[in-house]
């Protein structure tokens, strides 16, 4: 788990099999294979889609609050107020938490680095 700063709001977020399912179910779409996507903006800059970034932290949210009420993506996108995307410093943050939470080593069959 961690925080994000983005805008003037702070957002905890953990990358757990939940986000998973959350992402699945609101965005109709594979997590991982979104995440490995989004993986080759280092090599290509021009492909990052700052969106699939907020839905991937909305998910990460979404499983960091599970069990108390959480608002749908659009009502979510709609709170946050004053976000500086030439600050990549929250987009940075998200990658780590998923990297760190969907990708562990030291774990048996998990990806080595």
């Amino acid at each position: 788990m961690r925080e994000i700063n983005i805008g003037n709001q702070v957002v905890r977020v953990r990358a757990t099999t939940l986000a998973l399912l959350f992402y699945k179910q609101e965005f109709k779409s594979d997590l991982l294979g979104d995440l490995m996507k989004m993986g080759q903006v280092a090599e290509d800059p021009s492909k990052l889609e700052v969106l699939s970034v907020l839905q991937l932290i909305w998910a990460m949210a979404k499983a960091d609050s599970y069990g108390k009420q959480f608002p749908s993506f659009e009502t979510w996108l709609g709170s946050l107020e004053n976000i500086d995307f030439s600050d990549a410093s929250f987009m940075t943050a998200a990658m780590e938490e998923a990297a760190d939470g969907f990708f562990r080593t030291g774990v048996k069959g998990a990806v080595q680095k």
